[in-house]
């Protein structure tokens, strides 16, 4: 019988005596999720600078220096939690994370303000459209795997972690349709509007990062790494 909920992170928590072996399977679920989604985001990142570079969209570079920093900022997490006292390097590490935001929302509204005022003019790109297209299919699959698996195993930091790749898929959207209405309807301006959506979104998570308003808990937690870690060395 599940036992009373509590609400944490703005989740409602409720713990329910899951058996050993359907804790591992969903352990093993999140850190494959988890695994892919940082792969993806890394391939992601290089066709949408490349294909973005020679067709001169602002949207698809953002979208892929945005794929790069959302890497960084796991990275970066992850070092802060290698440490004996992650405390220590928690300032540094939001720091970090806060100013590569910014630094991506300056640069992609720097290239979008050429586009507008007309001294670049973004080409048609159909890799970029495959490529926000499929996006916008498989990041909702990931989230929804990440999020049904978070809840059963009552992870506040998984649950969380589901959103913010659903969050990558509305991006994925507003890139699609710049890409779309500069291809079909020769509307240029539109490659530049969905940059400044890529931008106002980079500078939501620099604010976060900066007042310490991420999760606060490594991959290694949520997947149960640490746990099993810690079992090993008391026994």
């Amino acid at each position: 019988m599940p036992r009373p909920g509590v609400r944490a992170a703005g989740v409602l928590r409720v713990t329910v005596a899951l058996l050993p072996a359907r804790r591992v399977v969903l352990q093993r679920r999140i850190r494959l999720v988890v695994a892919f989604t940082i792969a993806y985001n890394l391939v992601e990142a290089v066709v949408a600078i490349a294909a973005g570079s020679l067709a001169s969209s602002a949207a698809l570079v953002g979208f892929g220096l945005d794929s790069i920093v959302e890497v960084l900022s796991a990275a970066a997490i992850a070092w802060q939690f290698s440490a004996k006292d992650p405390e220590a390097r928690e300032r540094v590490a939001l720091r970090a994370i806060a100013i590569a935001f910014f630094a991506l929302a300056a640069y992609v509204t720097v290239d979008a303000g050429l586009s507008l005022a007309g001294l670049r003019e973004p080409e048609h790109s159909p890799v970029g459209i495959v490529l926000a297209g499929v996006s916008l299919l498989v990041m909702p699959l990931v989230s929804g795997i990440e999020r049904r698996a978070g809840r059963e195993l009552g992870s506040a930091t998984a649950v969380a972690d589901s959103k913010q790749t659903l969050l990558c898929a509305y991006l994925s959207a507003a890139v699609l349709l710049g890409l779309l209405f500069n291809a079909l309807l020769g509307w240029a301006w539109t490659d530049a509007v969905a940059a400044l959506v890529i931008a106002g979104f980079a500078v939501k998570e620099g604010v976060e990062a900066w007042r310490g308003e991420v999760c606060a808990e490594p991959v290694r937690v949520l997947t149960g790494e640490l746990e099993a870690y810690e079992r090993r060395r008391d026994g």
